[in-house]
């Protein structure tokens, strides 16, 4: 799922956690990460909401949660963030955190 600005907040309101990659076009790490993102969306669908947000189009976003550098991974649940990965992780990292919200 593709985040934007506009539907930030809405998808906040879910009730299920949610998984949101930061990254850029330009960004290396951020294209091998990619198709790691993608698996874990396939696999999680109907139990977490996850998404990619690319910080120069959200950059209140990026902004608001202090992301430095990409890739960054947030956590969220209650629309809280409550956990984060930086850098290029594997799929199995990614999977735990997002386990222990399930």
């Amino acid at each position: 799922m593709k985040v934007t600005e506009e539907n930030f907040n809405t998808i906040m309101q879910q009730p299920l956690p949610v998984m949101i990659d930061f990254g850029a076009t330009w960004c290396g790490p951020c294209k091998a990460l990619a198709p790691r993102i993608e698996e874990i969306e396939k696999e999680y669908e109907g139990r977490a909401i996850v998404g990619t947000a690319d910080v120069d189009e959200c950059s209140d976003l990026a902004a608001q949660f202090r992301i430095r550098n990409v890739p960054t991974v947030l956590f969220f649940k209650g629309g809280q963030p409550v956990d984060k990965s930086v850098g290029l992780v594997a799929k199995e990292t990614l999977a735990e955190k997002l386990n222990a919200l399930l």
